[in-house]
Order: C-alpha cells, then sequence, then structure tokens
C-alpha cells in the first residue's frame, strides 16, 4: 500500500494542476455520485490513497441529484438479483446513516394502489414477492380502508397492498455526506476533471519503502482533461457514461441507455394531500407514475419513462408531452393535486442497459470494477454496493489493510420534519445570521449560506448551494433572493481566489 503511516485530510480541488507525477494512488474512483462518493467513503476506512474524480465541478451533479427520493426497502425487486441483496442490505445501512449524521429521512410507508380488478388481483402475487425479498410487514387493504388512509385518493380506487419501511430521503444530502466524510478521511477529490484516456504506466512506477507489488503490476494512467492521474486501481462508477468508461479499459460488456424520467414538484400547500408513497401497480411497461412527499415538505408527481438515444446522455430537459401525461395521471391518482402550484420541473436520467439487475463486474486482469446498471434503486444501495466493491477490490489483488473508524460527520438539516434555524431562538440568541432570512419561500437564514460556502465542499453555482441549503428551491425559484445568493456566491468566490 502507498498510504503514510499518518494521514490528514484530503483535499478538494476543482482548478489547479493535480498531483505530481510520483504520487500513485491505490485506488481511483471515476464518478462522484452517490455511488463513486459512497465507494470512495468505505475505501477511506483503510489506510488507502484514494482519489475520487467526476468531470463536473461538484458532486452529485448527475442522476443523485434529479430522482425520486425514496429510500427502498426493496420489496419489488427480482428476487435472488444481486440488486435485491443490496438494496435490502443499504436499506438498513443507509437508515442508519441518515440518523447518525442528519440526512433528513421520513418512514412514512407506501401504498400500491388498485384501480382495476386487474390490478387488484396482482396485490397478493406482490406481497409473496416482497416475502421472498425478505419484507414480511406488507398487508392488503380494501377500498373503505385505503380511503381512510388517504382520504384525498381520487375515485375508483379498490384497494391498496400496504408496505411499510418505504421512507423518503434528501437525495442531497447524502451524496454530500459521503463525499464530505470521504475527504476528511484522506480522499482526494478532484472536480472539473473528465476521464479522456485510460493508459499504463508499465510495472516500474514508484513504490513506497518496503511496498508489496499487487498481482497484475503496473499502474493506470489515467489523462484528465485537468492533467494525469496514476493509480494502481480503477473503479468505474460513471453512470451515465460507465459504459465509455468501460470502453477506455477495452470492454464492452453493455451499452447504457439514458432513461429521461420527468418529475412534477409541488409547492408546500399540496403537502397535506398526501401521506403516503403512492405507487401503481407494476406491468410490463414499467413502474409507472408515483405520487409521493419530500423530506423538503414538498409532492413530487412522475416520473415519466423514456428511452433516448444512447448518445445523447445530457437530454434533461423537460418536454410539453411528458409533463402533460405526468398531469393526466395525477388528476387521476389526487386530483386536487393539479389545483396547486407547481414550484419546479425536472428531469433525470437513469442508465439503462437492458438487464434488470446492476452491473458490477470485476475484471482483475486490468485491476479494475465497474459499477454500471445502477438505476434508481442506487441511492438505497449505495452503502452496500461500496461494500461489496470493496470486496471486490480485495478478490482482485488490492490489500485493504485493517479497517479503522472514519471521522464524524454531522450535515445542515434542510428537512421539515425537525426544526430550521430560523426557527431556533437559542441558535439565532447565540449566531443572529440564523435568523436573517435570505430566501423566504424556504426560510433559509444568511448563517446557513455563510456556513455552505465555507464548508469543506463548498458549492460553485446556486444549484449546489440550493441542494447544499434550498435557497431558491421554493415557490418564486429564486426569483426573490436569487441576486442576493448569488452575491453571495461570488463573494465567498473571490475570497477563495484571494487565498
Amino acid at each position: 500500500m502507498t498510504a503514510p503511516a499518518a494521514r490528514g485530510p484530503g483535499a478538494v480541488t476543482r482548478r489547479g494542476g493535480l498531483p505530481a507525477d510520483g504520487v500513485v494512488y491505490d485506488v481511483a474512483v471515476v464518478g462522484a455520485g452517490v455511488v463513486g462518493a459512497a465507494v470512495a467513503r468505505e475505501l477511506a476506512r483503510h489506510r488507502l490513497r484514494i482519489a475520487l474524480l467526476d468531470a463536473a465541478d461538484d458532486v452529485g451533479e448527475g442522476t443523485s441529484k434529479a430522482n425520486t427520493a425514496i429510500l427502498h426497502t426493496g420489496f419489488d425487486a427480482v428476487p435472488g438479483t444481486l440488486e435485491a441483496r443490496l438494496v435490502r442490505e443499504g436499506h438498513g445501512l443507509l437508515t442508519a446513516y441518515a440518523a447518525q449524521t442528519g440526512i433528513p429521512v421520513e418512514p412514512v410507508g407506501a401504498l400500491l394502489v388498485a384501480w382495476d380488478a386487474t390490478q387488484l388481483a396482482a396485490l397478493p402475487a406482490l406481497a409473496a414477492k416482497a416475502a421472498r425479498n425478505g419484507h414480511h410487514g406488507t398487508g392488503l387493504l380494501g377500498a373503505r380502508e385505503l380511503r381512510a388512509r388517504e382520504p384525498h385518493l381520487g375515485p375508483g380506487a379498490l384497494g391498496a397492498l400496504e408496505v411499510p419501511g418505504e421512507s423518503v430521503i434528501c437525495p442531497w444530502t447524502t451524496v454530500l455526506a459521503y463525499a464530505v466524510q470521504a475527504v476528511r478521511a484522506g480522499v482526494d477529490l478532484h472536480l472539473g476533471c473528465a476521464l479522456e484516456r485510460v493508459g499504463s504506466a508499465g510495472s516500474e512506477a514508484p513504490r513506497q519503502p518496503g511496498e508489496s507489488r499487487e498481482p497484475g503490476g503496473g499502474v493506470h494512467e489515467l489523462l484528465t482533461s485537468r492533467g494525469r492521474l496514476r493509480a494502481r486501481y480503477l473503479v468505474n462508477a460513471a453512470g451515465l457514461h460507465a459504459d465509455a468508461v468501460d470502453a477506455l479499459l477495452g470492454y464492452r460488456d453493455f451499452t447504457v441507455t439514458p432513461r429521461r424520467g420527468q418529475l412534477l414538484v409541488f409547492d408546500a400547500f399540496a403537502r397535506d394531500l398526501v401521506r403516503h408513497i403512492l405507487l401503481p401497480v407494476p406491468t410490463a411497461l414499467g413502474k409507472g407514475v408515483l405520487v409521493a412527499p419530500t423530506v423538503h415538505g414538498k409532492v413530487l408527481l412522475g416520473p415519466t419513462a423514456e428511452d433516448l438515444d444512447p448518445a445523447d446522455k445530457a437530454a434533461t430537459g423537460s418536454t410539453a408531452e411528458g409533463l402533460e401525461g405526468l398531469r393526466a395521471q395525477g388528476a387521476r391518482i389526487v386530483p386536487e393535486l393539479l389545483a396547486e402550484e407547481v414550484t419546479a420541473v425536472y428531469a433525470g436520467l437513469r442508465a439503462a442497459t437492458g438487464q434488470e439487475d446492476y452491473r458490477i463486474a470485476a475484471h482483475p486482469e486490468r485491476r479494475c470494477v465497474t459499477v454500471g446498471g445502477i438505476r434508481s434503486t442506487g441511492l438505497t444501495a449505495s452503502m452496500a454496493i461500496a461494500r461489496h466493491v470493496a470486496g471486490l477490490l480485495a478478490a482482485t489483488g488490492l490489500d485493504l489493510g485493517p479497517a479503522g473508524p472514519l471521522p464524524d460527520v454531522r450535515m445542515p438539516y434542510v428537512g421539515e420534519a425537525l426544526p430550521r434555524p430560523y426557527a431556533d431562538a437559542a441558535l439565532i440568541a447565540a449566531d443572529p445570521a440564523y435568523g436573517a432570512v435570505v430566501c423566504h419561500c424556504e426560510r433559509v437564514t444568511l448563517g446557513e449560506i455563510r456556513d455552505a460556502l465555507a464548508s469543506g465542499i463548498p458549492p460553485v453555482s446556486p444549484g449546489g448551494l440550493r441542494r447544499r441549503t434550498r435557497a431558491g428551491a421554493g415557490r418564486c425559484q429564486g426569483s426573490a433572493c436569487g441576486a442576493s445568493v448569488r452575491a453571495l456566491l461570488e463573494r465567498a468566490g473571490r475570497r477563495g481566489a484571494e487565498r
């Protein structure tokens, strides 16, 4: 191993040079989404030198920031698949981690609603499938009990399968918590660092005194948009671009087809209309459109499922047709929802590969692990995926060494279930900045923005600040606070440049 006897915090770089050519990482993780950040965090338990790189200027900028924000139990996964196991394990791991670090989670439960006789007849089989996946707490509800649970449900619902344990979570805080903890544990985070080519530096790369050579020899030479990185092992967690990174390594095991999911976000006034995650009964065409509360006090409607051209991996725009289809679905599920104001519209791209399972594989001959085909359940499974990848790296020849504790992390709370700074009189008395509201729609204070801009991985854009604080995420979408927020960002940028 190349790690020194003692290791301090890692570095976060968005511009400037990369480490000198003599520096060789034990592992480079490509992709700083929720899975890549989780892998880097898991590896940081060991005395390894780790690099986490991403083409974007922030963590979680891809699929991780645009999903349905559900912490799944895995009740509906295909039994026996790798995904089923990792989602089940990941649900427990992430639930405990969220409580430990302050990631907002609300265990609201889910209801699979049957709207016709065919769907109603399918519910017992779905309950049996859940039991095969280790989830034995489901129960069948009749129309009257369903109506009592969800009084604003549209007419015609015949019954439902109740799934306790399904929760909503903040996906933005999750990926940030992983990345912050990884950096504090010694991981170097290189942002704005697009991987362009992978070569080999040969078998005589520099080594630390006494270091043993892992099987396979040689070092990966990663040519990036910001220079050259060298690493003995490589983890491909590039999400939508996992097939392209695999191709750089000489593998063409799958093709990623972007699957666009458009969603509508309804304002906080709609929150009382929905008590559970309302799921459709799945069909051969997919899982369909859901209605769900969010930890930020709003309501989601979506997503669509549109397979795009494999070459089009940036088509995150919404379409009139897609949004109209969502409204039609919403009118049936919760008719009153459509009378409420839409706060935001967004679309995310999921990495479909034509196989209903994750594409996680080790390639010992190239000292690399591919983590592909991670679909909407990847948020839930992320910590279990990370443990699985660490095991594959060890089987591939990497000497992990003993695992140690990670530094404690406590994330700023951005949910609605617990008090936030604007309502904390003691906090405001100690620091009046927490009583100075900048974003009135979301009640975000100057103190929260100041803390985010001074954090270990500070935002560099209004979107990044929004994901850390909710500033600009309300009904006016930054029309009122946008200028103030941008001024604070620019001021922080100038201070950073002066340092």
